[in-house]
């Protein structure tokens, strides 16, 4: 991907999922009613502490919590750096 940016300790640096557009049903979502995305893919990994191996890799697909991490614009694209324990799941 080319990203310049490598997380130190263990931060992990997140390409936030576009938000959705329409409900399930069909309904078009209006641009004020967007809710932030809470899925994204992992673009870079640090190499974890002594304490705390890393479970995640580059290009896997999780979700975190809703007001995790911190927001971050590289190159026009929107990026979020966390720390791992702040990643729910691996989907």
């Amino acid at each position: 991907m080319g990203l310049n940016v490598k997380p130190l300790s263990d931060r992990v640096v997140i390409e936030p999922a576009a938000a959705e557009n329409k409900t399930a049903s069909g309904i078009i979502i209006p641009e004020t009613a967007k809710e932030k995305p809470q899925r994204g893919k992992v673009v870079a990994v640090g190499k974890g502490t002594k304490d705390h191996e890393m479970t995640v890799k580059e290009g896997d697909m999780v979700l975190y919590g809703k007001y995790a991490g911190t927001e971050l614009k590289l190159e026009g694209t929107d990026y979020l750096i966390m720390r791992e324990d702040d990643i729910l799941a691996i989907v």
